[in-house]
This record gives C-alpha cells, structure tokens and sequence, in this order.
C-alpha cells in the first residue's frame, strides 16, 4: 500500500513515516499543500493524509481541487484544529476521516488500516494464489506448513504482485510505488528483490512463480501439475 503524508512539521512528518513504513506501508512525505497537490495528480496513492495548516496551500483547498479532478482515493485530515465547523467543512468537501492531533500512532494505524480498505475492493488480510498465500498481519508467506517471514521490501513487492495477479508490471511501476520518485537506488534493485522473492517461493516449495518478459516486467503465475 502507497500512501501520501503531507504534513509541514518535519518532526511530526519523520514519526509518521517511521511508523508507516515500519507497519510496510510506502509513503512519499511532502511539507507543504502545492507540492501536495502535484504528487497526487502525478502518482497513484492507496491513502492520503493531509495536515490542514500548511504553506502555500492549505489541505482544505488540497481536498477540494483533488476532488475537482474526480481524484476519488481516500483522504484523512490531519489537524490541530477540533472545532466542530472545521471537521463539518472537511468532510463535506470530501474528506473520509479527521484526526485532531495530538494523536497516539496506535490509532493512526488503526485509521490508516480502516482508510484504506475504502479505495476500492475489500483486499482481505491473507492473499492467496494457488498453494501459496500472503499473511498480511505478519508479513508471511506461506505454503502448506512452510512458511517465511519477508523483508519489507519482498512483502511490499509480493503484495504488489499478488494483488496484481496474471498482469504484467513494469520495473518503473516497483520503483515508483516501493522506493519513490525521489530514491537514490539504482533501478537494477528490483531484479535483486524478485530475485530473493523466487528463492523464498522455491524454498516454500510453492507452485508459483515470478516471470520475466524481457523488457516489459514481471508477472506472478501458478504452474500447472506438469510445471508448465
């Protein structure tokens, strides 16, 4: 799952993405409401949040103009103000949730948890394909009675894979969604992840695999008994 924080206090911006990214989220973080509006006209998210007081344009105005566009991913309001009329004007200009701060992280992540599942489908928290399934809650994947813990990285692409399912993804869309327009790695890191992900899945036994079209991405596909 992306996520877009946009959040001007950095200290509070940096505590949000610790605990997202520790929980596997991916989240790209922007401090101020322009920038705000330009990730999210230019990249998918699963999620926003948006800090209502912010420079350059405010998360109101974020909301409204997002919404304008028929931009429809949820949004939670981030916010030290409480009054009644402010939580009223947010969500009538489509706002999914408000969080006055200050907030525990606990519940921020049961927010976040809850925000999501509204972008679209109900996405259950183990994915299964064929043999093998993914444990969302503990970062697990599982064939028959094996089972192995993955990296961040190998859950957030295996989780990518398997709610992509039979389609083919492009490196660009990996680097893009797991490490973001602005990372230094180099592109060739994906193959490094879909490399360690093929011997897990070897490991498990599992009859799944991850296929390579030169050029164009991967692909998650299920063998058949005569492991074609």
């Amino acid at each position: 799952m992306k996520l877009l924080l946009a959040e001007d206090e950095h200290a509070l911006s940096e505590a949000i993405v610790l605990i997202l990214e520790h929980n596997n989220y991916s989240v790209d973080a922007v401090y101020d409401g322009q920038e705000a509006l330009d990730y999210i006209l230019s990249e998918h998210y699963d999620g926003i949040l948006l800090d209502i007081m912010m420079p350059k344009m405010d998360g109101l105005t974020v909301l409204k103009r997002l919404r304008e566009q028929g931009i429809k991913t949820p949004v939670m309001m981030l916010t030290a103000k409480s009054e009644v009329r402010d939580r009223v004007e947010g969500l009538d200009l489509g706002a999914d949730d408000y969080l006055p701060k200050p907030f525990a992280m606990a519940e921020l992540l049961a927010r976040v948890r809850a925000l999501t599942r509204r972008s679209g489908e109900f996405v259950p928290n183990t994915l299964t394909m064929g043999d093998t399934s993914l444990d969302r809650d503990r970062f697990e994947l599982r064939c028959g009675d094996k089972a192995l813990r993955l990296s961040k990285k190998e859950y957030q692409m295996m989780e990518m894979l398997m709610l992509n399912r039979g389609r083919l993804l492009s490196t660009e869309q990996f680097m893009s969604r797991i490490w973001g327009y602005d990372s230094d790695a180099e592109i060739n890191v994906v193959w490094v992840y879909i490399s360690y992900l093929r011997k897990k899945l070897s490991q498990l036994g599992s009859r799944l695999q991850i296929a390579a079209v030169r050029g164009r991405g991967y692909v998650l596909e299920e063998l058949d008994d005569q492991g074609n």
